[in-house]
């Protein structure tokens, strides 16, 4: 049987070791991002090289029958996704930031074109990754977006506006 003396010192051990562990794993989650981010700086070299360059540009895209330009397009619009959620990822805005930049590049053709052009990709994601999940909701703004379209279209028909 532990005396006082001993219970309370083992009471403080395990204090200290609690702190410890919580500081090791705010440490880990710290290298996690700094991972994330190294990764991501690697990648958009990547990107970068490849947008300087048709033949390396080609090499990194899935969508065929596409023109350089088209191709480079499609590949920076995929990088601009990319930080965006990396970002998020990390901290750096949160869920409502996220979709609200999303929204607003959901009004950019090009990026419009991208989107269509990639949903199967989209589809071939495990459902509950991070990527899946932002994807749904794009989809939701997407569609949200064709939505408004169509009823400015039957708000403002022609018989509408035309004078009595």
């Amino acid at each position: 049987m532990a005396i006082p003396q001993q219970e309370d010192l083992l009471r403080e051990l395990v204090g200290v070791f609690g702190r410890m562990a919580g500081g090791l794993f705010r440490i880990a989650e710290e290298m996690h991002r700094a991972n994330l981010i190294q990764t991501k700086f690697l990648y958009v070299e990547q990107m970068d090289r490849s947008l300087d360059d048709p033949v390396l540009a080609a090499s990194l895209s899935t969508l065929s029958h596409t023109s350089d330009n088209k191709r480079r397009q499609m590949l920076f619009a995929n990088r601009h996704y990319g930080l965006l959620l990396l970002s998020y990822r990390i901290g750096d805005m949160d869920r409502s930031e996220l979709l609200g930049h999303l929204k607003v590049l959901s009004m950019n053709s090009v990026f419009v074109e991208y989107w269509r052009l990639t949903s199967e990709h989209r589809r071939q994601l495990p459902p509950d990754s991070l990527e899946a999940r932002t994807g749904r909701a794009v989809d939701a703004v997407m569609k949200e977006r064709l939505d408004d379209l169509e009823e400015w279209r039957i708000v403002g028909t022609e018989s509408d506006s035309t004078p009595d």
